[in-house]
């Protein structure tokens, strides 16, 4: 499964990326996840993610995010802000598994 986080520069969702690795890994899921800036996020969205998922201290801009991403044809939503911690793995799978139905 591939999924997209976008924060402010792409440096801040490590934690929760790492959290989301380490989780689906204890789940035997193969995951592949990869952070962006609010910047780079139009493009990116577009070269064949499964999932997006918005960063709390960007969801001011979450529906221009949504917008790019259902362009793309890719479910996006934010991310709970209980998940969005090094303890957060649990919630973050839970809520990319949900999403991707």
């Amino acid at each position: 499964m591939k999924v997209l986080f976008v924060c402010s520069g792409g440096m801040s969702s490590a934690i929760a990326v790492n959290a989301l690795k380490k989780e689906a890994e204890k789940n035997g899921i193969a995951m592949e996840v990869l952070a962006v800036g609010t910047q780079e996020f139009d493009a990116e969205v577009q070269n064949g993610w499964d999932v997006a998922m918005v960063a709390p201290q960007v969801r001011h801009r979450f529906d221009g995010f949504k917008a790019s991403a259902d362009a793309a044809g890719v479910p996006c939503q934010l991310i709970p802000p209980q998940a969005y911690s090094p303890l957060g793995g649990p919630a973050l799978l839970k809520a990319v598994k949900e999403l991707k139905k």
